[in-house]
């Protein structure tokens, strides 16, 4: 066997390799460049995976030559690939900004085991989009939960500690129902594979054990999703975590947790029962959308521009859970593609903030008054990733909006198309809010000199910005493999 034959695997293993070496080295130069490439070489592979699967189909990988149902396998597929293209590709850019970053927020003393919890949590994230096994799912959950728990709570701000232990209570009651319903699934099916669930579950489909098992799975999903009204744990962890961490659990957590979601509903129970049988996809619309209106008016409201992109968060996750809810194709399609859009956008404001806190050590609405003059490339940065968020052409965001209004459409739910432009109206009034400071109010009086961000943060931020434009305009790739996904998953469940 050549090492390609070994990319699913080595897309985890590189970080989760990496993070003890960081912490037996404890020097935080080295320890950076360890977490540097260990997330380059994961991108690597994740880009071969990807371009693999297209052209061949979906791979198959048995650990230590077991063939599953007996061994486990690690089972990538087209979405699977795509989400683990986005997670490595994130953390591969919030790597290269992190240097200075965290420098500036964490004690030198901490800065390499906050590299080792931090590729912790990013190999958690790539196990859970690339194993095939139910229960190594949560395995991979846990890993990166619970090195979240610890990087969130090393923000500056005391605050940040109080954050990390409401998002362990969540998470911890999350985790827990999750792990009921694999257990649940296990007694009915004697079966932890994903594949074998889905072909023996149709058999017992309608005992009370898998109904209860499904409704563990989706709530304890939900959570780990900050789905509204299960969100509560989210705006506080963004909001007073490093802001490296910030930029990559916005762009890559709760995107995987959907993938789970997706993945449970449509490929383990199908679509017939989790969509049709079971009333989900009506609860799935109907939590999006209050989760959209809701969310986007506190926003609105927000000083704190972290706090306010955390609850634009929640809003967009509206939009992705509305998606499966529309339980068509080009709904599923609308979902699938927003979350590679939304770790675009959502990245590159996060890291346009931490910029920002690099340089003035706050990110209020107070602190934009003048910013555009003074930091015009990461306030440009910070436009041009709102006019995504609104979901203006020739954005990424339109892209998603755009097919999420087609799904609405073609199941004739006009009410359901006005909703989703209206969060995108609310969603203009927010990002207005920074536009109006940072371009047309003066800098204060006793404001101090700010240089731009240095060229290893900006660069970074760039590359998010022109993925969202280059998204927008070239849809070729992102709606290629979105649609085929989708297509993919609503024909294996119904």
């Amino acid at each position: 066997m050549t090492l390609i034959d070994h990319l699913p695997v080595l897309a985890v293993i590189v970080p989760l390799l990496a993070a003890p070496l960081c912490v037996l080295i404890d020097r935080a130069r080295p320890a950076w460049l360890i977490a540097l490439a260990a997330s380059w070489l994961s991108f690597g592979a994740a880009i071969l995976l990807l371009l693999q699967v297209t052209q061949s189909g979906t791979i198959s990988y048995h650990l230590g030559g077991w063939p599953p149902p007996w061994g486990i396998e690690y089972r990538i597929d087209l979405l699977s690939a795509y989400v683990l293209l986005i997670v490595t590709a994130i953390a591969a850019v919030v790597m290269v900004f992190a240097w200075h970053s965290v420098e500036s927020e964490i004690p030198s003393e901490r800065i390499a085991r906050f590299y080792a919890a931090l590729l912790l949590a990013f190999a958690g994230l790539a196990g859970i989009t690339t194993t095939g096994d139910a229960f190594n799912v949560f395995v991979f959950l846990e890993i990166s939960s619970l090195a979240s728990y610890a990087i969130i709570s090393m923000g500056r701000d005391r605050r940040a500690l109080n954050a990390a232990f409401q998002y362990l209570m969540m998470g911890t009651i999350g985790a827990t129902f999750i792990l009921i319903g694999i257990g649940f699934l296990y007694m009915m099916t004697g079966t932890l594979n994903m594949q074998d669930l889905a072909a023996l579950l149709p058999e017992v489909s309608d005992t009370r054990t898998v109904r209860a098992g499904f409704a563990f799975l989706t709530v304890g999903i939900g959570l780990k999703l900050a789905l509204f009204p299960l969100h509560l744990w989210l705006p506080n962890a963004y909001a007073y975590a490093p802001s490296t961490v910030t930029a990559f659990l916005a762009a890559t957590a709760t995107k995987v947790a959907v993938y789970a979601l997706l993945r449970v509903l449509l490929d383990v129970f199908g679509v017939e029962f989790s969509l049709q049988a079971m009333p989900l996809n009506l609860i799935l619309m109907v939590l999006g959308l209050v989760g959209i209106v809701s969310a986007s008016l506190v926003a609105v409201f927000q000083d704190d521009i972290k706090r306010m992109l955390a609850y634009s968060s929640v809003a967009q996750i509206g939009y992705m859970v509305l998606g499966i809810g529309l339980a068509n194709t080009t709904g599923v399609t609308a979902a699938i593609l927003h979350v590679f859009n939304h770790a675009l956008m959502k990245g590159a404001l996060f890291l346009a903030l931490g910029a920002i806190a690099y340089r003035l050590g706050t990110a209020t609405l107070r602190d934009f008054a003048g910013l555009g003059r003074r930091m015009p490339w990461t306030m440009a940065a910070i436009v041009i990733g709102g006019l995504s968020l609104i979901g203006v052409p020739p954005t990424a965001g339109f892209i998603s909006k755009w097919y999420l209004v087609l799904g609405t459409l073609e199941q004739g739910l006009w009410p359901v198309t006005l909703l989703v432009l209206f969060g995108s109206l609310l969603a203009l009034i927010y990002v207005w809010k920074l536009v109006e400071a940072a371009y047309f109010k003066p800098a204060p009086a006793n404001a101090p000199a700010v240089a731009e961000a240095p060229l290893s943060m900006l660069i970074p931020v760039w590359l998010l910005v022109g993925a969202n434009v280059y998204f927008g305009i070239h849809t070729d790739i992102s709606v290629g493999v979105a649609s085929q996904a989708a297509t993919q998953l609503m024909g294996a469940g119904g």
